[in-house]
């Protein structure tokens, strides 16, 4: 006996009815737009990711970067090195425990804070939204996270 899939089995597996699809795809569109931003900046996506959080908090270990951004050293390392040869951060070993790299904030890397300043704002103006709708997504998004990641 032949077995055939169902219209809803059918449906399930179209490529315009996966979340995974949509999430993807505006990832992408949000990164090419990221990108054009950036460029000016000389920086990439994950290195813009990196700085925001030595804006946030300077002089912080590679660990606490990652913890942050949900990385490990072994992808941050190079990305770090690259931030450094830039002349963005500064990589020093911890003086209460060798086996930790801590990151600070060099001088030209501070005065790109300024430079950076415009971005969420050009982000918020291409999205098309009001604040209050994007606080929304922002919180259903970490939600989604914190359950893949228990999942």
């Amino acid at each position: 006996m032949k077995k055939t899939s169902t219209p809803t089995a059918k449906a399930q597996l179209a490529l315009d009815n996966q979340f995974c699809f949509a999430l993807y795809s505006t990832n992408l569109a949000l990164n090419k737009l990221y990108r054009q931003l950036l460029t000016p900046m000389n920086l990439t996506y994950p290195q813009y990711l990196v700085m925001l959080v030595l804006w946030e908090k300077d002089n912080i270990t590679v660990s606490d970067i990652g913890e942050r951004l949900f990385l490990d050293s072994a992808t941050l390392t190079p990305l770090l090195k690259r931030l450094e040869s830039a002349g963005l951060i500064n990589r020093q070993r911890s003086r209460q425990d060798e086996r930790q790299v801590v990151i600070t904030l060099s001088e030209s890397g501070r005065d790109l804070q300024q430079q950076a300043a415009a971005i969420p704002e050009a982000i918020r103006c291409a999205m098309a939204c009001d604040d209050a709708a994007l606080h929304d997504l922002k919180q259903q998004l970490e939600q989604f996270r914190q359950q893949f990641q228990r999942a």
